[in-house]
């Protein structure tokens, strides 16, 4: 009965739900941006490892990038309360199904989330790193000013973000009986066209390295996503 009292909510307590949601969301997101800021100097560090000693061409190029910098880490840091509030708001309009559902799948998201970051950052950056500072000569040096580098590593790192989403979705639709492995199997050569052409709309660049190390992944984790829909779930 609370339940349905709650899905029977007019819509002036609806919007003052969400409102509640979205003050809680933005509370959260400003207190981590603000603890972030106090070790913006060390995420900096962090992130410029792959590609050494950076360097900023104009005096607000710096402060506004690390406003950029802590907003994006307090993202990242409550990205877990945002989709519990996300999830809080919208419960009450599931079944008991859905509910359990919706519990199992938002924590695998998130970790295969950060996960898909963590990847990007510990290997493709490295190697499209050093691919690029392999074109570096005498007459041609490398500066990587700190706005176009970090623009640079959100463009080819928060994608692998959404791609290590992929498992997730097909064992999803898996279950709902959507797909089956030889469906999946018959469709192994169109996904390998369409992770190219997603890399090439994704990338940062032009160059097909960068694309490639964005389309590998995809293509790896679909197939992990075929494994596990054909042995594991048997379907």
């Amino acid at each position: 009965m609370a339940e349905q009292s709650k899905q029977e909510m007019p819509l002036r307590d609806h919007l003052q739900e969400f409102r509640k949601r979205i003050i809680i969301c933005l509370i959260a997101v400003g207190t981590a941006s603000f603890f972030a800021y106090s070790y913006v100097d060390e995420i900096i560090a962090l992130l410029s490892a792959p590609a050494g000693k950076l360097y900023f061409m104009n005096p607000a190029e710096v402060f506004f990038t690390y406003l950029e910098i802590a907003v994006f880490a307090g993202v990242l840091i409550t990205l877990p309360l945002l989709l519990y509030e996300l999830w809080a708001f919208v419960a009450p309009a599931l079944w008991p199904d859905e509910k359990r559902a919706a519990l199992l799948i938002l924590p695998s998201a998130i970790v295969l989330f950060y996960g898909g970051l963590v990847f990007a950052y510990c290997f493709v950056i490295p190697a499209a790193v050093g691919f690029f500072m392999s074109f570096a000569s005498q007459s041609l040096q490398p500066l990587f000013s700190l706005e176009a580098y970090l623009s640079f590593l959100m463009a080819l790192t928060l994608p692998f973000g959404f791609i290590f989403e992929l498992p997730l979705i097909v064992i999803f639709l898996a279950r709902l009986g959507i797909v089956s492995s030889a469906f999946l199997r018959s469709k192994r050569k169109i996904l390998i066209v369409v992770s190219f052409i997603f890399a090439a709309i994704v990338s940062p660049t032009t160059d097909i390295f960068t694309q490639t190390m964005i389309a590998v992944p995809l293509i790896v984790l679909y197939e992990m996503s075929l494994f596990i829909v054909r042995v594991v779930m048997r379907k």
